[in-house]
């Protein structure tokens, strides 16, 4: 049962008074995972200014934007087990602030080294905010049928923030200057802050049974993590026998390895053994990893593909991104009614279908069919996450035990990011240019995530 403090319980009859704040202190928290995912895609129409801007080498310019995306993937699992230890709140506050202080930090980086050092301690608060934000959900909303309307609602409007990152980005750099980019990361600050105020006194969930650290466990959580991400992001560029990306794999691979034998002699794991035996959890954290290995994998190849091959400017790209921001208005209420009375496996079901049906139109549109057909393909794939991913979310928010709410929503989006880096790294073996051969990759993805939906484990009851 999730701890609260005195400050979140109500009584019954108080409801009504408490809703407004409850909701006050919900938006703050979603705040937070809009910037994540907002800071995750909008540099990826940016990278071509920002090169010209910085004149940065060819070879440094992607780690502008992947060097984000490496830091938060190597810290999650840490970042969660240690909010179940130190508090939610606290980490999740003190990552806000770091989060606006970074971002300042990248809008006056003078060259590409600096933007990537500056992003990379962007990951690192992004990393303290996404799996501290459920655990602090449990407690705005102990009850689990109001729990899970309120993670479909906090799970869709942190899609947004990955939809909405491109065509934003591109709505920016039509401004006529070259420093346009930086705007970019000026309008995180604000919004951080916000979100700082608005959780305000908000209680502090259960923490694990020990307050010891399990260093080892972390370390090897980062150095797996880590490792793969950049193995699989830099195999993009230097292709996957290039010898640093294979020592990358290889030290990852050992060490996850020593992680799961260290981690069952552990007194205090860092990443409980009991959490990953659920049924559930398993089958949540592999789709997790799938839906953003498509979702992600798509949304690189046609920022690239829409400048590359069909010749559209960074705001045209940007803009064509707009539409498929649309399922994420009205959309979410559905899905989240559909979890709360049928179960998160039948939505989640309906959204991998979703996204093979998407899949199919790219492999069947080919290269040269008109804008139109590919923003549709867009808006359905927009339409299958919006579905998939509260679901999942809300899943793992049911069967993983209270005490490690943190540690859990760490695994799911080290899943997530593992998916991301995934879906680039698989995309750019194929061609960024080669549309069709990569929806066919993207097609067999969403195929797989079928099978282990329908076939996954339904033990792990909420406890």
């Amino acid at each position: 049962m999730t701890t609260i403090s005195p400050t979140s319980v109500s009584s019954p009859n108080a409801t009504a008074a408490v809703d407004p704040l409850a909701r006050r202190r919900f938006f703050g928290i979603t705040i937070g995972l809009l910037l994540v995912n907002f800071d995750a895609t909008v540099l990826n129409v940016a990278l071509p200014r920002i090169g010209a801007d910085l004149h940065s080498s060819p070879a440094a310019l992607p780690w502008t934007a992947d060097s984000y995306t490496v830091v938060v993937s190597g810290l999650l699992l840490a970042a969660g087990a240690l909010a179940d230890r130190l508090g939610s709140r606290r980490v999740f506050r003190a990552a806000l602030l770091t989060f606006a202080v970074f971002s300042i930090l990248c809008a006056l980086a003078p060259n590409a080294g600096t933007l990537i050092a500056g992003r990379a301690l962007l990951g690192l608060s992004a990393a303290g905010l996404m799996p501290a934000s459920l655990a602090l959900l449990r407690v705005l909303y102990p009850d689990p049928a109001r729990r899970v309307r309120a993670v479909g609602s906090w799970a869709a409007v942190t899609t947004l923030g990955l939809a909405a990152g491109p065509g934003f980005g591109g709505l920016l750099l039509g401004i006529d200057s070259p420093d346009a980019w930086r705007l970019i990361f000026l309008v995180n600050p604000p919004f951080a802050l916000l979100g700082f105020i608005l959780i305000r006194g908000i209680g502090e969930p259960e923490r694990g049974p020990s307050h010891r650290i399990d260093l080892a466990g972390l370390l090897l959580s980062i150095a797996g993590l880590g490792c793969a991400a950049f193995g699989l992001i830099e195999s993009a560029s230097a292709g996957w026998t290039n010898p640093t990306v294979l020592v990358a794999l290889v030290i990852s691979v050992a060490a996850f390895v020593a992680l799961a034998f260290v981690e069952r002699r552990a007194a205090a794991p860092a990443l409980p053994p009991v959490l990953f035996s659920l049924g559930r959890v398993r089958t949540a954290l592999g789709s997790a990893l799938l839906t953003n290995f498509l979702w992600y994998g798509l949304w690189f190849l046609l920022a690239i593909w829409l400048q590359s091959v069909r010749h559209l400017s960074p705001l045209e790209a940007g803009l064509f991104f707009v539409p498929a921001t649309l399922p994420m208005s009205g959309v979410p209420p559905l899905v989240t009614r559909a979890v709360g009375r049928f179960g998160a496996r039948p939505v989640m079901l309906s959204g991998f279908a979703t996204y093979v049906v998407a899949a199919i139109l790219f492999v069947a549109v080919g290269t040269h069919s008109p804008l139109w057909v590919y923003i549709v393909g867009a808006l359905l794939f927009s339409l299958a996450a919006v579905q998939v991913v509260p679901a999942i979310t809300s899943e793992l928010s049911l069967a993983a035990p209270a005490r490690y709410a943190a540690t859990g929503q760490g695994a799911l989006y080290a899943a997530r990011q593992a998916g991301s880096a995934l879906g680039v790294a698989v995309v750019s073996a194929v061609g960024v240019t080669n549309l069709r051969g990569a929806a066919v990759v993207l097609l067999i993805g969403a195929a797989l995530a079928l099978v282990l939906v329908a076939c996954g484990g339904r033990d792990g009851r909420e406890r």
